[in-house]
């Protein structure tokens, strides 16, 4: 649910969006849709997304049965995912649903793990746009702390 739309020079903000219209925007559904809420979201530029990481993950019995660990690729998917509904949103409803394929991934980087109980804030930020390419930078926060970061580009099929 959108809580709050404005138009700044130019600049429009949307305070929060839910699941529902995360899923409206794009494609993925349990069990790798990875973003729960987004916040402080401005169009064509940044957003955070919020993903609240239960002991239910599917990925946990597997990674790691005696001490389940969050998978770093995972983290930077739902950094992808963060910005994909970003990318969505920016160009109107005619995107929704639409595809959006990791073309780079660059500089990734996995500072501490990320267990079951946190909440992951994962802030992205667009450094380039050109046609239907977009390049953004993502970091990932537990508790204001890095977790993960990369930058990544990614297409849009039309």
């Amino acid at each position: 649910m959108e809580t709050k739309h404005e138009s700044r020079q130019d600049v429009q903000t949307i305070d929060a969006i839910d699941v529902t219209r995360i899923m409206q925007a794009i494609p993925h559904r349990y069990p790798f849709l990875l973003i729960d809420r987004m916040v402080d979201i401005t169009l064509g530029e940044e957003a955070t997304g919020i993903k609240n990481v239960s002991v239910n993950e599917p990925f946990f019995p597997g990674h790691f049965p005696v001490r389940p660990v969050m998978p770093g690729v995972l983290i930077v998917e739902a950094m992808a995912q963060t910005a994909a509904t970003l990318v969505v949103l920016t160009l109107g409803a005619a995107f929704e649903g639409k595809v959006v394929y990791f073309m780079t991934i660059e500089n990734a980087k996995f500072r501490r793990p990320v267990e079951p109980g946190d909440q992951l804030r994962i802030h992205v930020v667009k450094e380039r746009h050109r046609a239907n390419v977009w390049k953004f930078r993502g970091v990932a926060r537990v508790d204001g702390v890095s977790v993960a970061e990369a930058t990544f580009s990614a297409m849009i099929m039309g």
